[in-house]
């Protein structure tokens, strides 16, 4: 995925709603299910109204219509290893590209044969995980494909815009955004290709200021660990913001973030986050 710039700002670490949720997971699947239908929904309106051919601001070298073969070839490669229950990693060959007339469609077609095929799976599905601290199968995809979904919308509406949109303009739920903070930094971020490193070790704290909830990441030069807690020391670089405006920002698609500590460090995560399968 491409990066989006974020600016740093001051801070204000303790969270300010004491009804948030105290746990960083407990989507329930439903949530993730009809988040997948909206997002694509979303996308194909968003193209609808730019047409195939416009630049897509958060993805540099995409247009539209880039943006949506992707999504779209994305949910059928997850409808495959689901339908086909196996826990083996499989290459599919690439789905017939639409004409433009048709673009919208096939991707909304995909994702409601993706969640169909979810909503069918049975709790114990055989299939293929490839993220740290993943839930069990039907549970990963669904999560794995909302946020998926979410970003590439996120993503549409920057086209529809002609610029990287605000948090309040992308709406995403607090919830879900917490739920999507923490697949990204327990689950890509840890990986073993991960290229966030450090020659020194240290430790970055993402505190949401909207929620009970918060990460320690601990740099070093082997792949980051995870935690989900905050434990910071004097070295610490705090990320903060509210959920929503983390979500985006650590996912490379805003630039609502607050950093004290390691200001530079937004520069070099622009840099070294790219979220793939593999």
């Amino acid at each position: 995925m491409n990066a989006a710039p974020m600016n740093a700002a001051p801070t204000n670490p303790a969270p300010t709603n004491p009804d948030a949720p105290d746990v960083a997971t407990g989507v329930p699947l439903e949530v993730h299910l009809t988040t997948i239908r909206r997002a694509a929904r979303s996308l194909a309106e968003h193209l609808g109204v730019t047409g195939p051919g416009r630049p897509v601001p958060t993805c540099p070298e995409w247009t539209m219509r880039d943006l949506v073969l992707h999504a779209g070839e994305v949910h059928r490669w997850a409808l495959h290893h689901v339908a086909n229950g196996s826990g083996a990693a499989v290459s599919i060959p690439p789905p017939a590209a639409p004409d433009d007339k048709d673009l919208g469609a096939w991707l909304v077609r995909g994702a409601d044969q993706l969640v169909d095929a979810l909503a069918r799976a049975s709790d114990d599905l055989d299939a293929l995980v490839f993220l740290k601290n993943a839930p069990a199968p039907r549970s990963f995809w669904a999560r794995r494909q909302a946020h998926e979904t979410l970003i590439h919308s996120i993503d549409g509406l920057s086209g529809r815009l002609g610029r990287i949109p605000t948090t309040r303009e992308a709406d995403v739920p607090p919830a879900l955004a917490v739920d999507g903070l923490d697949e990204l930094l327990t689950g890509f971020i840890t990986r073993s290709r991960s290229q966030l490193r450090a020659q020194v070790p240290h430790r970055v704290v993402v505190a949401p200021t909207d929620a009970r909830v918060a990460w320690t990441l601990t740099l070093s030069p082997e792949p980051p660990v995870a935690a989900r807690s905050a434990t910071p020391d004097d070295r610490s670089t705090l990320i903060t913001g509210t959920a929503a405006s983390l979500y985006l920002g650590l996912w490379n698609r805003g630039d609502e973030v607050a950093v004290t500590g390691e200001p530079e460090l937004l520069g070099i995560w622009r840099d070294k986050v790219r979220v793939s399968w593999a």
